[in-house]
């Protein structure tokens, strides 16, 4: 497909995050629409971008007047309200204009950490055990230390800090009270898991194909727990950012690849089997994968997981952006399915 291709966007605002320091993954987005425009133009498309602001009453107005042939989604929803992630891709379906990503369905059900789990559990997919607990349901615990506190409803490593691993009452106490108040919906305690970390993304059309898997590799100071934390992702120049990095392809074996790529298309199912997505995952010391997240359009700026294993996989980013849109060209598509499809 070739023509006039809106990026339609949410205009960063620090709004809540600002308030806790976390600003930078709100504009981080900005980044992958400088990357998007650019590799849309190299593939012939008139573009425009469409920033969106709130109110949401306003959106389905901008989305009707963009003339475009095609939507390339990278809305993540107003940061006072990240479950308006979904209704970008509601209006452009009640529009009838194509959009790149997943579907209204698959963006509300994964938002929720906690019934994405219950999906999960009830499919047989290994994912850690889990509470969702307040200050004043506390005392419910029934999960065996070490624990890790998240953010119920929040990606982009939002409300993770190394003091989210909790050893102790006290400590899970304060992280339960930090997350309850500065992100709300109550807190997601699970059992955590500390083995190796992989992730892998995953783009159903047809069928599904899943590019080379990453590793997350810690080399952190002495004491911190090996997690994924906000400084990791977000924060250059700190220990944590530093002694956190992806290798991809994984220095894994065969088996161990085929468990993960498998896992991640089972998960990533779920959610309706359609758009893209990045599934991470973790071994126990069973040996057993577990399932720690599944998250349908992932950051896809240059540099991120989803473009370094489209890279692994013998993708130019130009040519990754045309795969999301479908634009693939055939020789390309069967090469990559041929070598990475299950």
């Amino acid at each position: 497909m070739r023509g006039r291709v809106a990026i339609v966007y949410n205009q960063p605002d620090s709004g809540r995050y600002g308030a806790v320091g976390e600003e930078m993954a709100v504009l981080g987005v900005l980044e992958a629409v400088d990357a998007v425009h650019e590799a849309l133009l190299e593939l012939g498309n008139e573009v425009i971008r469409v920033p969106l602001t709130p109110p949401i009453s306003g959106v389905k107005k901008a989305l009707r007047a963009t003339g475009a042939d095609l939507v390339f989604n990278l809305f993540e929803g107003f940061s006072e309200d990240p479950r308006t992630e979904a209704v970008v891709p509601e209006i452009l379906s009640h529009l009838g204009i194509p959009y790149t990503g997943c579907t209204p369905q698959a963006l509300r059900l994964a938002l929720d950490k906690a019934d994405m789990k219950v999906l999960l559990q009830n499919q047989g997919i290994p994912t850690p055990d889990f509470q969702i607990l307040s200050p004043e349901t506390l005392g419910t615990l029934r999960l065996d230390y070490p624990c890790i506190v998240k953010p119920r409803a929040e990606d982009a490593s939002h409300g993770v800090t190394p003091e989210s691993v909790v050893n102790d009452g006290a400590a899970l106490a304060r992280q339960v009270a930090l997350v309850s108040r500065d992100y709300g919906g109550g807190a997601l305690v699970e059992k955590y898991i500390d083995g190796r970390e992989f992730n892998a993304t995953v783009i159903c059309e047809a069928g599904c194909t899943v590019f080379p898997v990453s590793e997350i590799v810690y080399s952190l100071p002495a004491g911190a727990p090996r997690v994924l934390t906000f400084a990791a992702k977000w924060l250059p120049e700190t220990p944590f950012f530093d002694g956190t990095r992806a290798v991809c392809p994984a220095e894994i074996g065969p088996d161990d690849e085929a468990v993960i790529s498998r896992t991640a298309v089972a998960a990533f199912s779920l959610l309706g089997g359609h758009g893209y997505g990045r599934v991470d995952m973790r071994f126990d010391r069973a040996g057993q994968l577990n399932v720690l997240e599944v998250n349908p359009n992932p950051d896809i700026s240059p540099g991120t997981g989803a473009a370094r294993q489209a890279s692994a996989a013998g993708l130019s980013y130009a040519e990754f952006i045309a795969r999301l849109t479908g634009m693939a060209p055939g020789e390309n598509r069967a090469v990559i399915e041929a070598r990475f499809s299950l």
